[in-house]
């Protein structure tokens, strides 16, 4: 696509590269892991202060991180050999302030890094920050009391999404080639539409866990995130393979995703379910982008349906599940902490403390029920497509959108409807931009996938991405 007025890049020559382009050059020695920490930083602390995407930052220890690189899983097919990624600010990184977004954990510092990170780092990558969440992940809003609001770069005065907004302004405006982030209730899906880049929620077990206290737990995931469905292939071919110490793990697949990706093309069979059945409200300027979308699909040689899944009792299944997680960590948070929860976040913990067996029971019975229509909509499909949120971003200032197409919304998870089904299914689900929409902000179609599925989905997100002349690349930010 070729960039706008709006669209400039005035950043590095290197950080306008796609992560797959540079760690090719990284292997072929024609640049070093200290050439892109130079571009990455120049880069972040010019842009910081009109995005607030990365506020907490390692430049040193991950300079000193180069000198592990000569033992690293040189063989692994998501080798990074030296690539700066970024890791949200829910997740621990040995000797980094990790706040988890509030003020109780302001000035945590762990002593051990999540098996992931730990399994990234092996993998060549240089952890050169943290990135901006909601507290403690709650919400598609990303700010909090510790390090303030994360802002669109496409518009600054718009909603970036959450909670791993501060990866997806981080990656649209070219700080780092790959960020990591984790998802419940799309939370790496909103920010990756809302931001013109891709995230992908991989199924539960694929990149590890969301918990080491709740490892049973399969619906907050970790996942990748990138500029291209090609870098996003790579990241979570870095994240891939059994992790021992997460009871949900299992192994990498035989052939790296990146394969799946290099063999996309439009033998596809779309169901594009507009508003999920009835069951989510959307704007009609959103609903219009997304069929224009699906032309484009067709003429791509995509056989495309307008086709919904049976969802009957996906919204409470979705929310007792949901209770379930945050009752759940209430067990193993400090008081101390718990006392500072904004209200939408202490109002979803005592729901879950409200549950009985008899809602969790129905819950389960729920989930599978949903589980098998979607097998049963995979008889004729091969992807399921359908917005990643109804409506445009609003204003960073709006904690959640109150309405939707004339639709009130009572509740701060209400606009996040369409991403509860992947989530309580335990399906792969990913957003890849189609294309700029009203006012020039990026559009994020949501596709999600067969189970443990994540090579046809990428594939399938390849092709969409192809079809509409993505992807988008990283921008300058825009002022509203």
């Amino acid at each position: 696509m070729t960039p706008t007025a709006s669209q400039l890049f005035t950043g590095p020559e290197l950080c306008a590269r796609e992560a797959h382009e540079v760690v090719d050059l990284l292997r072929k020695g024609e640049i070093s892991p200290q050439d892109l920490l130079d571009a990455a930083r120049a880069r972040t602390e010019t842009i910081e202060p009109q995005i607030n995407a990365m506020p907490t930052t390692c430049w040193d220890r991950a300079r000193a991180a180069i000198s592990a690189l000569k033992g690293g899983d040189r063989d692994a097919p998501g080798w990074l050999a030296g690539l700066p990624v970024g890791i949200k600010d829910l997740t621990p990184v040995a000797g980094v302030r990790t706040t988890y977004g509030t003020k109780g954990l302001s000035d945590h510092i762990p002593g051990a890094s999540d098996p992931l990170v730990q399994r990234l780092e092996a993998r060549g990558a240089l952890v050169v920050g943290k990135t901006n969440t909601p507290e403690m992940g709650a919400g598609a809003n990303t700010f909090n009391e510790v390090f303030g609001p994360t802002f669109n770069p496409w518009n600054t005065k718009m909603n970036a999404g959450g909670s791993s907004g501060g990866a997806a302004a981080g990656l649209a405006t070219g700080e780092v080639w790959l960020s990591h982030g984790s998802d419940h209730g799309g939370s790496l899906r909103t920010p990756a539409a809302y931001c013109g880049i891709v995230g992908m929620r991989p199924t539960p077990g694929r990149a590890g866990g969301a918990s080491l206290a709740a490892g049973y737990m399969i619906e907050s995931v970790q996942g990748p995130m990138a500029r291209s469905v090609t870098d996003c292939a790579l990241f979570l071919d870095a994240m891939a393979g059994f992790e021992p110490r997460f009871p949900i793990s299992y192994p990498a697949p035989d052939l790296p995703f990146q394969d799946a990706v290099r063999r996309a093309d439009g033998k596809l069979r779309v169901g594009f379910a507009p508003d999920l059945g009835g069951l989510c409200p959307v704007d009609t300027e959103m609903r219009d982008h997304l069929s224009g979308a699906m032309a484009q699909l067709e003429r791509g040689g995509a056989t495309v349906e307008e086709a919904s899944p049976d969802v009957t009792g996906l919204e409470r299944t979705y929310h007792i599940l949901r209770g379930l997680s945050w009752v759940t960590a209430a067990r193993t948070i400090d008081p101390a902490v718990r006392q500072h929860f904004k209200p939408t976040l202490e109002e979803n913990t005592r729901f879950g403390e409200g549950l009985t067996i008899q809602d969790v029971a129905e819950a389960e019975v729920g989930r599978t029920t949903i589980f098998n229509a979607m097998l049963a909509f995979f008889d004729r499909f091969d992807v399921l497509a359908l917005p990643v949120v109804g409506c445009m971003p609003h204003p960073q200032t709006e904690e959640w959108v109150r309405e939707i197409d004339g639709t009130a919304l009572n509740g701060y998870m209400d606009w996040l409807r369409f991403a509860f089904l992947a989530t309580t299914a335990g399906l792969p689900a990913i957003s890849v931009p189609v294309g700029l929409g009203p006012r020039g902000m990026p559009v994020g179609l949501q596709l999600v996938g067969k189970p443990r599925g994540e090579a046809g989905l990428l594939a399938a997100a390849r092709f969409v991405e192809m079809a509409v002349g993505g992807p988008l690349g990283p921008i300058d930010p825009v002022a509203g």
